[in-house]
């Protein structure tokens, strides 16, 4: 368990620069320039998620259960996964979903960590899917206070909506049906 939990320290603590520090990335970028920050950035980022993949397969091994979920939360929290796609890709393509929204990737942390949580019981699951959601929510109220960018508050079109839900929703069966066996080893159906 400590290799998954230092893996989410290093993630998620990189990740919260912008929360606890939000000058800092741009006081190391005007003395230092932009590769001075993405390097480290990158490497660490890496690291953790690197370490978070490895810790959350060692606790699959030996899993500690606090709750056995019953099949009708899974079929619930596969509803709450259908709109995840579509919010990822809506963050990158500008569209009317993402002005409503504000932060779509955030919504799609929160949604995919509860999501989770509804349909796995360990504590590792505890720790992951529940910490992801909890820094997604701490770090959506940390950037509502912020400026909003002018590629975040431009109009977007219609086109950008269908191209984030249909290409949402194609992942998404591709994700439910065949990936997420493939890459994690389970079969969410």
């Amino acid at each position: 368990m400590s290799v998954l939990i230092l893996g989410l320290v290093l993630f998620l603590g990189i990740h919260s620069l912008r929360i606890a520090a939000p000058q800092m990335r741009a006081r190391v970028i005007a003395q230092r320039g932009l590769r001075a920050w993405l390097l480290p950035y990158a490497l660490v980022s890496f690291a953790g998620l690197a370490l978070i993949v490895w810790g959350y397969g060692l606790a699959r091994l030996d899993p500690l259960v606090l709750y056995a979920p019953p099949p009708s939360l899974r079929h619930l929290a596969l509803l709450l996964l259908l709109p995840i796609f579509p919010l990822l890709i809506a963050a990158y393509v500008p569209g009317r979903i993402r002005r409503a929204i504000g932060h779509p990737m955030l919504a799609a942390t929160v949604l995919w960590g509860l999501a989770h949580l509804l349909a796995n019981g360990t504590l590792a699951d505890l720790l992951l899917f529940g910490g992801f959601a909890l820094w997604a929510v701490i770090d959506w109220g940390s950037a509502s206070g912020r400026p909003a960018t002018t590629q975040a508050s431009a109009g977007g079109s219609w086109s950008g909506d269908a191209i984030a839900i249909g290409g949402g929703l194609i992942l998404y069966v591709l994700f439910v049906g065949w990936l997420h066996r493939w890459l994690i080893g389970v079969a969410p159906i």
